[in-house]
């Protein structure tokens, strides 16, 4: 059995789910460091964009933001913010890579405020470009640590769009039908979505976790596949790749204990 923390396990989960030859559009630490080790893995033939005009760049490391230089590194095109946005506008990007705070049963996730907006307990750093990304690309999928504090059955805030309120509620306000969260990869569980309850859906367990820690930790009902299964262990070369090429000075893997 390989040697690995909880990070290490989340980001071979999400490097996973990534399709081949699919865009995708990354922020830096953790989604960078999935979608690195899908391309050197699984996922050879991802297009990968940064929101600052990086076009398919052959990382030579991890960048350190959105603006770093290497997100530019060998790319097919060196653009500007307004085109990659304009890329989302024309439906172009199929997936994009979100966090945040709060997290309800329907995929909305709050990064702006916790408690109230005008006199918030605490002042998050908000959107960014995860509105932009959420409400247009066709999917998203979101890495986040799994506690009952981020898992509630309310939010603060809408930041970014999941399914709103459930079935047709993003189609009400404007936003691409047939589009939305697609997986919320946690250190407990995958989670997937119901369509028809346009809710979350618990559809593997990590290697080591029972139900009941999963519900433990979770604010809200959760729905439970009918074949729930057990998430694949990472290989020994995909922990290799991210220790020695993705991500060397641990910058993200080192993040959790093992």
């Amino acid at each position: 059995m390989a040697n690995y923390n909880k990070m290490e396990l989340m980001l071979t989960a999400a490097s996973r789910v990534l399709k081949n030859s699919s865009v995708i559009i990354v922020g830096t630490g953790a989604p960078c460091a999935a979608a690195m080790l899908a391309q050197k893995t699984c996922a050879p033939n991802i297009t990968i964009l940064f929101e600052a005009g990086g076009v398919d760049p052959k990382l030579p490391t991890m960048p350190i933001s959105v603006g770093d230089s290497r997100t530019f590194y060998k790319g097919i095109m060196a653009t500007s913010m307004d085109n990659i946005m304009s890329m989302l506008q024309r439906g172009v990007i199929d997936t994009c890579f979100i966090g945040g705070a709060q997290i309800d049963k329907y995929g909305n996730i709050n990064s702006t405020v916790i408690g109230d907006y005008h006199m918030p307990k605490v002042r998050l750093p908000g959107s960014g470009g995860a509105n932009d990304l959420a409400s247009l690309c066709w999917n998203s999928i979101c890495m986040t640590i799994h506690t009952p504090k981020r898992f509630v059955e309310k939010i603060d805030f809408i930041t970014t769009p999941g399914y709103l309120d459930g079935p047709g509620s993003r189609e009400k306000v404007g936003l691409p039908p047939d589009a939305g969260p697609l997986y919320i990869i946690t250190d407990l569980c995958i989670m997937g979505f119901d369509m028809k309850f346009k809710r979350i859906k618990v559809e593997s367990l990590h290697p080591d976790v029972e139900k009941g820690e999963v519900i433990k930790n979770t604010g809200f009902k959760l729905l439970w596949s009918k074949n729930l299964k057990v998430s694949p262990e990472p290989k020994e070369e995909e922990l290799k790749i991210l220790r020695e090429e993705v991500d060397p000075l641990r910058y993200v893997i080192g993040k959790v204990a093992t």
